[in-house]
């Protein structure tokens, strides 16, 4: 999971934690959870797999590789962890939904699941041209989003969500859609709706 300092503790947050910790223990759930804290002002950066001409990013490359390469190596020799991809899922909200999406669509072998918490598919077109070239999608993704978020929000997850069931089987049910009215862009949002995201992830 992305933006580390908002899951834990009110006291690393942002503008209030997600609850991770204790959702999970309400329900004795058996999964670990590695909370991957953003670079401050490089957090752009790391989050975006292409440039926007206003806010530049575009180097989510290297920070993904990281995670593949290093970070869930590490996890999976110390730890007694279901490595497969069907047992491995990317989560983030904003850009951290963005840069998870864009994860499974380069490394469908390393993340079999998905938490998509308000995308921003904004932040540039090209997420969708590459959507489009992927020939085939096979992780199981939850999209959620607000409906009082910003103008577009809904309306570019409905549209990457209709290039996703384009490349699939509804029956296989690999994809979910929630959208939740007076929802807005915060961790209040997030956080509410982590236990379905995860309950219905796995």
């Amino acid at each position: 999971m992305h933006d580390g300092q908002n899951l834990f503790d009110d006291k690393t947050s942002y503008v209030g934690e997600w609850h991770v910790d204790e959702t999970l223990d309400s329900i004795s759930a058996q999964v670990i959870v590695v909370g991957i804290e953003h670079g401050g002002e490089q957090r752009t950066k790391e989050l975006t797999p292409f440039k926007n001409e206003k806010y530049v990013g575009g180097e989510a490359d290297q920070y993904i590789e990281f995670i593949v390469n290093t970070l869930k190596p590490k996890i999976d020799k110390n730890y007694r962890t279901k490595s497969n991809a069907k047992n491995t899922a990317i989560f983030g909200s904003s850009l951290g939904g963005l840069v998870s999406f864009y994860a499974t669509l380069k490394y469908p072998k390393v993340f079999g699941k998905a938490g998509l918490f308000s995308p921003s598919f904004w932040f540039s077109k090209e997420i969708y041209a590459f959507a489009e070239k992927t020939p085939k999608i096979t992780s199981k993704i939850y999209f959620l989003s607000g409906d009082s978020e910003s103008d577009d929000m809904v309306s570019d997850m409905e549209k990457m969500y209709k290039i996703i069931t384009t490349k699939r089987c509804d029956c296989l049910n690999l994809s979910k859609k929630v959208i939740v009215e007076g929802g807005k862009h915060n961790e209040k949002l997030w956080s509410t709706h982590f236990l379905n995201a995860y309950l219905w992830l796995f």
